[in-house]
């Protein structure tokens, strides 16, 4: 294995300077053994970008949590803003779909573990809302990995979010709040709809603001690669596992 120095070290004790005087002395084929070195050193690359994939996601699952408990403005009736799905499109722009996901999920059902009082529907109410636009940004982005990939997938968010939203209270809203289903018709177009077109927009503004920053600060604190640096597959895995990593 290799040393701090860079030399190869055996578990008795013994140094060598470089591979060919390892593969001499210790009777190795040096060609398999350097081809068996890169497969190790690449195996070891891709578990550290793992690890850093999940402390970012953790980070930002927690400033997610943090600004949703701290940060909420009412709006209208019982309708209140933060800027939570603003961090997970952040999350998801970084990482692709499957992370904002991974991130909508987590921080709903801490959200219902700790501060909600409307259950198990407010946790699909909210994983709804948050994966409506931060997944749809973060799919669009993925294909069209641009700027101007980064707008369309935060303006098709923004609409997506309405529209769904729009469905999903008029299905869902009576259960929870008490209304008959006329009532919550009626509120759809006056109250329900310019208040997620709102939300929607604000989200996006503050993605804007803040994504290029958190980036930066990011590959400056060397938990992602820079640009033209390999950091990685963008796998199913690290999405997953950050439920185990921060609860």
């Amino acid at each position: 294995m290799l040393n701090n120095s860079g030399r190869f070290e055996k578990r008795d004790g013994t140094i060598y300077d470089n591979v060919h005087e390892f593969c001499r002395c210790e009777k190795v084929n040096e060609e398999q053994f350097r081809v068996s070195l890169k497969k190790t050193s690449r195996g070891r690359e891709r578990s550290r970008a793992r690890t850093k994939k999940l402390i970012v996601i953790a980070m930002l699952s927690a400033i997610a949590y943090l600004v949703m408990v701290f940060g909420r403005i009412p709006i209208v009736l019982f309708l209140k803003y933060d800027p939570k799905d603003a961090i997970i499109t952040v999350g998801g722009l970084l990482f692709g779909p499957m992370t904002a996901f991974a991130m909508s999920a987590l921080v709903s059902f801490i959200e219902m573990l700790t501060v909600s009082t409307t259950g198990f529907i407010g946790l699909l109410m909210n994983v709804v809302s948050s994966c409506s636009f931060a997944c749809t940004a973060a799919l669009i982005y993925k294909k069209k990995h641009t700027f101007k990939g980064a707008v369309l997938g935060l303006i098709s968010g923004w609409l997506a979010m309405a529209a769904i939203m729009l469905l999903w209270n008029y299905l869902i809203a009576p259960i929870y709040m008490g209304y008959p289903r006329e009532a919550v018709a009626g509120l759809l177009l006056p109250v329900f709809l310019p208040f997620n077109l709102l939300k929607g927009g604000l989200n996006g503004a503050v993605v804007m603001l803040i994504y290029k920053p958190i980036s930066k600060a990011l590959r400056s604190a060397k938990l992602m690669p820079r640009p033209g640096e390999t950091g990685g597959n963008r796998n199913k895995t690290a999405a997953g596992n950050v439920f185990f990593y921060v609860t």
